[in-house]
Formats: C-alpha cells, structure tokens, sequence
C-alpha cells in the first residue's frame, strides 16, 4: 500500500475494495443522504405546504398527469401530494432523527462508560445498575412508555432514542477501558500526575472507542427502524412532518381499495435504507473482527 495515501483512504480500500455489495450498499446510503439534503431542490412540490396543493389531484396512480401539467412518477395520495415528493422530504425526518439520536446517544454512553471504568466504586455501580435496568426493558416498549408521558413530536421521539441507545455503549465503552486501564501507559499517566479526566479524555477514549464505532452504523439502522415503527403507531413525528413511518401509515387505509402505491413505495424505500446500512455495518464488523477476517 503506498505510505504517502491518506489513512482513512488506504482503510476505505480496504474495507470495499474488494467487496463489491458492501460498497454498493454504501454508495446507495449517501445517494439517499444525498436526496435527503437536497431535497427542497430535488422533490417537485413542497408537501408540506398544504396551499398549493390540489385536492383534485388525490389518490392517482403512478405515472399520471397532476393538475399543474407535470408528471406524479409514484402517484398521489389523499390529500394530492406526490408520493416521490413525499418520500424525498420524509427521508430528511428519518435520516435526521436517526443521525441526532445515534449521535447523542453514543456521546452520552461513551462517556458514561468511561467514567464507569476509570472512577469505580459507587459511581460504577449507579451507572451500570442503570444500564441494566434499561437494558431490561425491550427498546420499543420503552419508547411507547415515555412518549405516551412526554408526548410525540421530532424532539421527544429523539429523547426517547437517545435513552435506548446509550446504554450499550456505555457497557461497551465500559469494558473496552476496563482492558485498557491494566496497560503500563495508564499507570505512567497517572505517576506523571495527570488528573482522571485529562487521562479519560486523552488516553481511555482513542483506545477504547474502536468497538463502539464499529457499532454506529448499526445503530443507525436501528433507529431509523424505531423511528418508523414509533411513527407507524402513531406516537412519533407530527403528521404536518411525516417520516417515512408516517407515510406507510397514511397509506395503511387505503391499501384495500387499490391504493397500494401511497404505502408501498415509502415502504420499499424505508427497507432499501435499512439494507443498504446493514450491508455496510455488516462488513465494517467483519473487517474489525480478527476471527471474521480469517475465515474470508
């Protein structure tokens, strides 16, 4: 490998480079990144402006002609909104829920974690009975339980995301610097004088973060699942903002009278997401564990 290429280059290689659907599933992420950013200049109407949209236009099929002249590509539904439209802006709900979320939730369980780790005692045992008692309760129902106390709306859905991520890697976080604090490096940090926060943030954190950044993508996936099952049920995203969730929902009525559209393309999009971050956290955890790599 040239030792003048760029390190996360030379990583990108080789991790993708010679596995084809791994980098298919990433190229097929960013391109709905990619829709999700911009979709305000991609979609053809804006569908949460509900003045300008035409009642005349609802419930079409794909490929028909709206009022306006233009093409509707997957249709429309009840209330006139092109269905491509639809999904393009309700991406940038479940891609923003899940990216907050995931984000926030790692920051607050790896530091957790590493204050677990390094201070011991009585603080540890808070903090992982904690763990415990979250990890004791199936992630969905969890959710249910504090978005029927705190309401639904993006921000409370991403509180209620937050507390079902954080505690995996705060155990993670845990027991990686567990590992790392029997290492000479520690105990020459601590003779030198260096205070516990300074040693956490310097020494415990680079080393001992890999195995929950090889958990991220997943993580990923799983929120945007939660988000949409949340939404489906009702409790999460407003309906002036749908996500993808919502979408499928808004279709559910209408799939017995031959509206299968307004459900089924959300749908398909929501589990081509999901696949397509799957594909990527399944070979970045191959490529990170030394026992997976030698049976390729």
């Amino acid at each position: 490998m040239n030792k003048s290429m760029p390190r996360f280059v030379e990583w990108f290689i080789k991790v993708f480079g010679d596995h084809p659907l791994a980098l298919s599933g990433l190229v097929g992420f960013l391109g709905f990144v990619f829709v999700a950013i911009f979709a305000p200049l991609i979609a053809s109407q804006n569908p949460y402006d509900l003045a300008n949209l035409n009642i005349m236009d609802g419930l079409l099929p794909p490929m028909s002609i709206l009022g306006n002249g233009e093409t509707s590509w997957l249709g429309t539904d009840a209330l006139g909104r092109d269905v491509l439209s639809t999904v393009m802006y309700g991406l940038r709900i479940s891609l923003f829920v899940a990216f907050v979320a995931v984000i926030v939730g790692t920051t607050v369980g790896v530091l957790l974690g590493l204050v677990a780790a390094k201070q011991g005692g009585w603080i540890e045992s808070i903090i992982m009975r904690t763990v415990d008692l979250k990890v004791s309760f199936p992630g969905i129902l969890l959710a249910l339980m504090l978005l029927a106390i705190f309401g639904t709306g993006i921000d409370k859905i991403i509180y209620a995301l937050i507390i079902g991520i954080w505690a995996s890697k705060a155990r993670l976080t845990r027991s990686a610097a567990l590992s790392e604090m029997q290492k000479e490096y520690i105990a020459a940090a601590h003779l030198s004088g260096l205070g516990n926060w300074r040693i956490m943030l310097r020494f415990l954190l680079p080393n001992s973060i890999a195995p929950v950044l090889v958990m991220i993508p997943m993580s990923l996936s799983g929120a945007i699942g939660a988000e949409a099952t949340l939404s489906f049920l009702g409790v999460g995203v407003p309906i002036t903002e749908p996500s993808l969730g919502l979408l499928i929902a808004n279709g559910n009525d209408y799939l017995l009278s031959g509206k299968w559209w307004i459900s089924i393309f959300p749908g398909f999009i929501l589990v081509i997401l999901v696949l397509c971050i799957n594909v990527v956290a399944d070979r970045i955890r191959e490529f990170s564990n030394p026992y997976l790599k030698n049976l390729e």
